[in-house]
């Protein structure tokens, strides 16, 4: 076995998870996983935690959604088997990272607001997902299985302390401000963050962090108003997406176009009211990540990126007494700000051209 799979393995458990002795713990195993599961479980057998097990695999679910009427039930099992966590990892890799492309947007729509309470419960506990390389990862991101392989670890095995003090820093920007204003090109969009928290997300439930790898801040923005392109090419719901374009009134999405993929974003924002509403506002700060792979969860991490998510927010960005956004989805967009672009929170320039203020090179105006 590939000692970094150890390395990956612990760093999950002990740094992301931040297991401990006792706790009950599920572990959702994708296909293609199998060296990193095991992994996981020898480390989680010296910790003393409580194992359960479940099998992931789209290939599975696209079976399953083709062949149901689609009238839905949630299973109440599956329900109380999160429920019941301290803790749920899920390890994700898969054989085709398109295999629910023919599955139609009202089945997939219809499924997702069905498991809408499992998911509730999974967030409930503290839960991360990470990425165990796969061929099928690697061809998705158009590289070499063995080159995917150095990308991805380079991406996951990282300084997390020293990544967290300088994340910190936005954070405490995006905490202290009232608005956001990104502006790309000739798209320009307004968001009102007053009264939210922003996420230092350091790959570690301690941080209110959920992904390895990540390296991201992120809020729940609300009030949003104008225009924004997304020129990063992603997948979503089994899927290609390109050059997506989006306009927001009154804090709900209005218009929009894709050059590629229009009718799955249209399928998105019909899944339920609050999928026309942005969950997420997130500054991708890992430069581990310096390319687009097609798969959100390390794409939206990406040194010189912005992402914005349509659905749900996170509890951890909101105060005690609201909830925020709420949806059945949480689709990622991603677009590059390498260039001609701007970061203002509350008319302060905090990164332009994928600079943030206090690195070097950075250009005020």
């Amino acid at each position: 076995m590939d000692p970094r799979v150890r390395d990956h393995a612990e760093l999950l458990v002990e740094w992301s998870a931040r297991i401990e002795p006792g706790d009950d713990v599920v572990v959702s195993v994708a296909e293609g996983t199998h060296d990193l599961a095991v992994a996981v479980a020898d480390v989680l057998g010296e910790v003393g935690a409580n194992v359960a097990t479940t099998y992931a695999s789209d290939e599975f679910e696209r079976a399953y959604q083709r062949a149901h009427d689609g009238d839905f039930g949630t299973p109440a099992h599956e329900r109380a088997l999160y429920a019941n966590a301290d803790s749920a990892l899920f390890l994700k890799g898969g054989r085709n990272t398109f295999a629910t492309a023919d599955v139609d947007g009202e089945t997939q729509q219809a499924a997702r607001r069905a498991n809408s309470p499992i998911r509730e419960a999974r967030l409930a506990t503290d839960w991360v997902s990470t990425l165990h390389p796969t061929r099928s990862l690697a061809q998705q991101a158009e590289m070499a299985y063995e080159a995917y392989q150095d990308f991805l670890y380079d991406a996951i095995l990282r300084d997390w302390d020293s990544l967290a003090a300088e994340m910190g820093q936005l954070k405490e920007s995006l905490d202290q401000g009232s608005e956001v204003r990104l502006v790309r090109g000739d798209a320009e969009l307004t968001m009102s963050i007053e009264g939210r928290t922003a996420v230092n997300s350091a790959a570690s439930v301690v941080y209110g962090s959920h992904n390895l790898p990540s390296g991201e801040v992120f809020t729940a923005p609300y009030d949003v108003e104008g225009e924004v392109r997304f020129d990063v090419p992603m997948t979503v719901s089994g899927s290609r997406v390109r050059d997506l374009w989006l306009r927001f009134e009154d804090g709900r999405v209005v218009d929009y176009d894709a050059a590629v993929g229009a009718a799955t974003i249209g399928d998105v924002l019909d899944t339920d009211a609050g999928a026309r509403s942005l969950g997420e506002l997130g500054v991708g700060m890992n430069r581990g990540i310096d390319r687009a792979t097609g798969n959100g969860i390390i794409d939206e991490k990406m040194g010189d990126t912005i992402h914005l998510a349509l659905g749900r927010a996170y509890d951890a960005c909101l105060p005690e007494d609201e909830s925020g956004n709420e949806s059945a989805v949480h689709v990622d967009l991603i677009t590059d700000v390498s260039a001609d672009a701007r970061l203002e929170i509350d008319g302060e320039v905090v990164q332009r051209n994928g600079r943030f203020r206090w690195e070097d090179g950075f250009q005020s105006a």
